[in-house]
Formats: C-alpha cells, sequence, structure tokens
C-alpha cells in the first residue's frame, strides 16, 4: 500500500456472500478509478457492520472513510425490521460523528431484487455507495480546511 493514497474500510457483510461481492465489485471499480486504497472487512450479517466501522475509524489503519455493504432480504419476522432500522441508525449516528460514509446495505423484499440491485451490470448500488463516501470525504475535507 502507498502512503500517498486516502484509504477506505469496505465493510461488508457476508451472510448473502455472492450479493456481497458484486457489491463489492461495483466499489472497488469505483475506488481504483479514483487513485483510493481499500481494505475490505468482512463480517457476519449486517448487525455487526456499525461496530466494525467503528473500530475501523477509530483504528490506527488512516481510514478517511468507510463504505458499508450487505443485504437483508424481508423473511416471515420483524427481524428485517429490526435489523434494517437499529442498523441504519447506528450508521446514521456515525455520520454526524464525522465519519464520511456511502451506504450500500440493501434492504430488499426478495433475493431477485437483491441480485439485480447489486450486479454492477445492472443497477450497481455498490458503486454508488463508493461514489457517495467519496463525495462526503470531499465535503468533510472541504470544511475542516476552512
Amino acid at each position: 500500500m502507498s502512503d500517498d493514497k486516502p484509504r477506505i474500510a469496505i465493510v461488508e457483510a457476508r451472510y448473502y456472500q455472492d450479493i456481497a461481492d458484486n457489491l463489492a465489485a461495483g466499489v472497488i471499480a469505483e475506488l481504483d478509478k479514483a487513485g483510493y486504497e481499500y481494505e475490505r472487512i468482512e463480517v457476519p450479517g449486517v448487525f455487526e457492520i456499525p461496530a466494525a466501522v467503528a473500530l475501523a475509524m477509530d483504528s490506527d489503519e488512516g481510514f478517511v472513510g468507510a463504505i458499508t455493504l450487505g443485504c437483508v432480504i424481508r423473511g416471515e419476522t420483524d427481524h428485517y425490521d429490526h435489523i434494517c432500522r437499529e442498523a441504519s441508525r447506528a450508521l446514521m449516528d456515525l455520520t454526524l460523528a464525522g465519519v464520511p460514509m456511502g451506504f450500500g446495505v440493501l434492504t430488499v423484499e426478495n433475493r431477485e431484487q437483491a441480485v439485480v440491485r447489486a450486479d454492477p451490470a445492472q443497477k450497481n448500488k455498490g458503486a454508488e455507495a463508493a461514489t457517495a463516501c467519496m463525495r462526503m470525504i470531499a465535503l468533510t475535507a472541504m470544511y475542516e480546511t476552512n
């Protein structure tokens, strides 16, 4: 890794591995184009993403932002609602505390929706999350210098 390139933490929930891999492919393509370094950090599910982001950002690894990737598919119980609400809330708390972030956690009704949204050749939500993170990094830098 070169020290002159900014580094981003990509925190991926691996519960749906194929979805996570497609989201990450979209992210990595955007970061490579923009000249960012990155580290992929795997967690079991979406619930664990906020803690991993907080640990990464508090580390000495020099991360300037985070991109969160994962998927929650609605099931037969209200588990979906709890995970979506609490993970989103915790990630919003981190952004309000100053972590530039791209939110690439899919919250969908079924697997087919997730596949389309994660696919770099279709909706490419990973690329959107990368773009959002890079924009927030730039915005943060702009206001920190003033």
